[in-house]
C-alpha cells in the first residue's frame, strides 16, 4: 500500500502491472532493433553463416576471374578446385556451426588481449619519454647549457 486512501491491491493487479511492463519493454526492444536494422542493415549472422558467405564470395570472384585464363583446361581446373573447396567446407560448417562461434569469440578475446598489451606498452613508452632525467626524456629546467647534458648524468650506451 503506497497511499493511505488505497485499499490492498489484489495479487492479479500486480501480475497485470508486471506483464504490462514486460510487454512494453519487449515492444520497445523490438522497435529499437527494427530501427537499428533499418539504419545499419542486417546484423551479421553466426560465424558459420559468415564463413559460408565468405566461401561463396571467394568462389564467385574466382569464377569471374577464370574467364581471363587461357584455355579450357585451366578454366575447368579452377571450377573443379572451387567445387572441391566448397564440398570440403560445407560438411564441417553443417556439423559444427558452434565451433566457429567459439573460434570467433576466442579471436576477439585474443585481439582484446593484444590491444591491452600494446596500449599498456605505449603508455609506458610515452611516460618514460616525457619524464625528465630518463634516457630520451625531456629536460624542461634549462640546466643543460651550451655543452649539452651535465657531466653527472649517466648515459647508457649499451
Amino acid at each position: 500500500m503506497s497511499d493511505a486512501t488505497e485499499g490492498p491491491r489484489p495479487e492479479s493487479a500486480e501480475a497485470t502491472d508486471a506483464d504490462a511492463w514486460a510487454k512494453a519493454c519487449a515492444e520497445d526492444l523490438a522497435a529499437e532493433k527494427a530501427r537499428r536494422r533499418s539504419s545499419q542493415g542486417a546484423p551479421p549472422g553466426s560465424a558459420a553463416e559468415e564463413l559460408r558467405k565468405l566461401v561463396d564470395a571467394v568462389a564467385d570472384k574466382v569464377s569471374s576471374l577464370q574467364s581471363s585464363l587461357p584455355g579450357m583446361a585451366a578454366q575447368g581446373t579452377v571450377s573443379q578446385l572451387i567445387n572441391q573447396a566448397k564440398s570440403a567446407v560445407e560438411p564441417v560448417i553443417e556439423r559444427n556451426p558452434e565451433v566457429f562461434d567459439h573460434l570467433a569469440a576466442a579471436g576477439n578475446e585474443l585481439l582484446a588481449a593484444y590491444r591491452s598489451a600494446v596500449e599498456g606498452q605505449e603508455r609506458r613508452w610515452t611516460r618514460e619519454a616525457s619524464e625528465p632525467g630518463r634516457p630520451g626524456g625531456r629536460k624542461d629546467d634549462g640546466d643543460d647549457g651550451p655543452e649539452g647534458p651535465s657531466s653527472s648524468e649517466h648515459i647508457d650506451l649499451d
